[in-house]
């Protein structure tokens, strides 16, 4: 993996991938180490009972019933004797006593879990102390498992791939494109991208939702703030009044809808500029054109939109 592929990889995501993988390896290697620590144990504590219980013939342990007592000397010195045997051979096992009678030597602090059996010889009972490593002695870090555990990480995570999926999702997704939507219940105007919501007051918001719809009908007509408007046009705005009547914002009489055009005009402009703030380009087919010129080019002048298609508008009463 060279130098130039490294600045390229996400490191929180390849270190996550590596210390999961090595969590679940030296897991895995824990519970070889405790199982082969049970057997090693069972097996060596098998060995240290099995060797006591054939010399126990001619072990001199006392006898209860004859009122003899036990060769604490003799004891002692097999005990030592048989200790260097399972040193000499690695088993994880010590004699701590037999019969009550400890070793002459101390045995190492580290066997420390201890185990008793009996058996019966010389019609007496015999009892024996045997000492283990504990457990968690035997478990231990392992080198290999950090290694591979980094190599698996490694190829597990593919920063090229990565990159050229997130680059295909970028290329593929488009951006939202902003629509109108025209609220009739809370008398607002909204888009559809951040949802910013503007109110108007119900004379151009009537003119204004009555008019999206007109130009959506009526592609290329003309519009003179100087003229009355169309007779079709003035029936969607008493529609939409109407409708606002029965939903409880207004109990007012019916609006002119040709009286102060130009202020209904200059209101709508106010609203739409600060709903589409962010979208300057998408705005202009929702903006109704300002009149460009003076004199005779003015009055020829139309504020009907263009372009506007049905896909780009969203009356809801709800």
């Amino acid at each position: 993996m060279n130098s130039q592929m490294l600045p390229r990889i996400v490191w929180p995501r390849l270190m996550l991938i590596i210390a999961t993988a090595f969590l679940v390896l030296q897991t895995a290697v824990f519970i070889g180490q405790l199982i082969g620590a049970w057997v090693s144990h069972h097996q060596a504590n098998d060995k240290a009972y099995e060797r006591i219980l054939l010399d126990s013939f001619y072990l001199d342990v006392g006898n209860e019933k004859l009122s003899t007592s036990v060769n604490e000397k003799a004891l002692r010195q097999y005990i030592h004797n048989l200790n260097a045997v399972l040193t000499q051979q690695q088993l994880p096992v010590r004699v701590l006593a037999i019969q009550g009678i400890k070793g002459a030597e101390e045995i190492s602090a580290d066997y420390n879990s201890v185990l008793t059996k009996s058996f019966v010889a010389a019609e007496q009972e015999v009892t024996i102390n045997l000492a283990n490593l504990p457990w968690y002695s035997y478990l231990a870090f392992s080198p290999t498992s950090a290694l591979v555990a980094f190599l698996l990480g490694i190829c597990s995570y593919q920063p090229h791939r990565h990159e050229k999926h997130v680059s295909k999702i970028k290329k593929t997704t488009k951006p939202l494109a902003p629509k109108l939507i025209i609220n009739l219940k809370d008398k607002t105007l909204m888009n559809n991208v951040d949802s910013k919501a503007v109110n108007l007051q119900n004379k151009p918001f009537c003119f204004y939702a009555a008019l999206v719809q007109y130009c959506i009908q009526h592609p290329h007509s003309s519009l003179s703030p100087h003229q009355d408007i169309p007779a079709e046009l003035t029936v969607l705005c008493n529609k939409i009044f109407s409708r606002l009547v029965e939903l409880g914002h207004t109990k007012r009489k019916r609006p002119d809808f040709n009286a102060n055009l130009e202020k209904t005009l200059s209101e709508i402009r106010s609203a739409v500029d600060e709903l589409f703030f962010d979208y300057p380009a998408e705005k202009e087919k929702f903006y109704p054109p300002r009149a460009q010129g003076e004199g005779s080019r003015s009055k020829q002048h139309s504020f009907g939109l263009r372009g506007l298609k049905l896909t780009d508008i969203e009356i809801t009463h709800t």
